[in-house]
């Protein structure tokens, strides 16, 4: 079981050397918004997190609406700061989200935020990624920094 309160964090047997990011509450955002989510550490400063974008995460371009990158980058770098540093991420909270929009995300194709932190100090954590889909991360989406705070005591 997971080692997360309030988080399914297991292998993912659909997809070896990943592991679910998952509310236990599925009637909570992540869950009703981004569908199934994966995560792994690609190494020890870096941390990607995976989600499956389906015809209800487009706009009527038929590309990824923004939200749902932004909804992404977000979760990320909860995910992120999780996996990386072992902090206490269901705590904290989101102070800064500052984004680029580089490309359009197509359905139907895994959609990655690859995060990696930049500094923690006692209260904040700062981040950095980007959002890429493809082979070899081909396909540039976004970049973007966030600042956490993390929980009071």
């Amino acid at each position: 079981m997971s080692e997360f309160p309030r988080i399914l964090h297991e292998p993912d047997p659909d997809n070896p050397g990943w592991y679910t990011w998952n509310l236990a509450d599925d009637t909570r955002f992540n869950a009703q918004t981004m569908g199934h989510m994966l995560v792994r550490k690609d190494s020890d400063r870096l941390c990607r997190v995976r989600m499956f974008p389906e015809r209800r995460h487009t706009n009527l371009l038929d590309m990824v609406h923004g939200a749902i990158s932004l909804a992404l980058m977000d979760v990320a770098l909860f995910a992120s700061m999780r996996l990386l540093l072992d902090a206490d991420a269901g705590g904290s909270v989101t102070l800064e989200l500052s984004s680029q929009f580089i490309g359009a995300g197509k359905p139907g194709v895994p959609l990655d935020a690859v995060v990696e932190v930049l500094r923690e100090t006692k209260r904040l954590v700062f981040l950095r990624g980007t959002v890429v889909q493809g082979e070899d991360d081909e396909h540039l989406i976004a970049s973007f920094s966030g600042i956490v705070r993390k929980p009071s005591r």
